[in-house]
């Protein structure tokens, strides 16, 4: 389940209300779109009733994603959601609960009265515990994790000091029974409040044109110049685009990352050695066997066993001569909401998914590394069908739902 920010527009003050996942704010007013970028996670702050009292805010982790890992014997998944303290003080909720859920919350700002807390555990460390306590059992060895599909962002729960004793601004009353001293609070202050969010204008940096892109989308288009461009550093960069055959009334683009990397540790270079390190069963001729090998992964979010399925289909496919077309559809994009980042770190659960003979693969993973040479973004054609979506070269199907249902996530 989401959580709902209160935000004003950035043009013209309108009160607007957005989800965790969204990542371009639409006014209806003055019909101007804004690409949101934060500095390392988006933080909230929850509202709280007690306006006179020195608000301290306690900062919370929530993770919200799939968590796949490799064992010595199998690959699985699991999904999680998770808020979890970022310090150690004694008498503070471990958890927030449903409040994220229950409550409006608004992005923290550089004048956001109050004092914050640093947030001194480590990130990894409480996403490896939760990991353990929703993966594998038994006498398994780990050899792989990786966190995809995630949504991460800081919350932060307000609390006072009266009397010697936490309160929770929320509620106005006493978390805890025990005493906590102002130099306890005072060393866990951090030096700054925290950087506030950037809105850029979606205005490509190409053209100048107006760029498009749904409100969780984190790869923006440019039907001007033909371009794509998500966000580093708070700035545009350019991502080569692909769309691989031309629009038609009942064709939806669904979109792919593709990367084409050497892995080191198993020896794959080309897709000749990629289908005889993993066992394929069938024979592929000299030509096609010595092109480069390239992973293909969903760049959508959707259920951790679909992304599986759809990456180790594709990606055994290896479909290598694309049909580009030299204009962008008006209609039917899926929206990419999976950076390319997080596609990168899941070419080791690809790749252990596609082995016949995983007991072959899962323990060369911990060795395994992946020097990435080039990549792109295709949008491949699927047509639609009364419940699934079919991509009429490959026959591979997703289903409408599952699709439909990967937005929410």
């Amino acid at each position: 389940m989401g959580f709902v920010i209160e935000q004003e527009c950035p043009q013209c003050g309108a009160p607007l209300e957005l989800s965790e996942r969204d990542r371009i704010l639409t006014c209806p007013h003055c019909d101007v779109q804004s690409y949101m970028f934060a500095h390392g996670y988006f933080r909230y702050i929850l509202p709280h009733k007690a306006a006179e009292k020195e608000i301290i805010h306690i900062p919370y982790l929530r993770f919200r994603g799939n968590i796949f890992f490799c064992t010595n014997a199998s690959v699985d998944h699991r999904v999680i959601d998770i808020t979890q303290a970022g310090v150690n003080l004694a008498g503070i909720p471990i958890s927030l609960g449903f409040r994220p859920q229950a409550m409006k919350a608004r992005f923290a700002r550089g004048d956001t009265a109050g004092r914050f807390m640093k947030f001194t555990l480590k990130a990894a460390d409480i996403l490896t515990k939760a990991a353990r306590l929703t993966s594998y059992e038994g006498s398994d060895v780990l050899l792989h994790r990786a966190f995809i599909g995630e949504t991460m962002s800081i919350f932060y729960l307000p609390v006072y000091i009266e009397n010697g004793k936490l309160h929770d601004a929320i509620l106005k009353r006493a978390l805890a029974e025990s005493f906590v001293s102002e130099e306890d609070i005072d060393s866990r202050i951090a030096d700054k409040t925290p950087e506030s969010v950037s809105f850029i204008p979606m205005l490509c940096p190409e053209c100048g044109s107006d760029m498009k892109g749904e409100r969780e989308s984190v790869v923006l288009l440019c039907d001007n110049c033909l371009k794509g461009w998500d966000v580093k550093n708070g700035k545009f960069s350019e991502i080569e685009v692909i769309f691989s055959a031309k629009q038609s009334n009942d064709t939806i683009f669904i979109p792919f990352w593709k990367i084409t990397a050497q892995a080191k540790g198993v020896d794959i270079d080309t897709f000749g050695d990629f289908v005889r390190v993993t066992n394929q069963p069938f024979i592929i001729d000299k030509r096609r066997g010595s092109r480069a090998m390239s992973y293909i992964s969903p760049a959508f979010k959707i259920r951790p066993k679909m992304f599986l399925n759809l990456a180790r289909q594709f990606t055994i496919m290896q479909m290598a001569d694309y049909d580009p077309v030299d204009i962008i559809p008006s209609k039917g994009i899926h929206p990419v909401t999976l950076p390319l980042m997080e596609a990168v770190q899941a070419l080791k659960i690809i790749l252990a998914a596609s082995a016949v003979m995983k007991k072959n693969i899962l323990p060369l993973l911990p060795q395994t590394s992946f020097e990435i040479n080039e990549k792109c973004l295709i949008y491949l054609p699927f047509k639609k069908s009364r419940f699934d979506m079919i991509n009429e070269e490959t026959g591979i199907s997703i289903n409408r739902q599952s699709l439909e249902f990967g937005m929410t996530l």
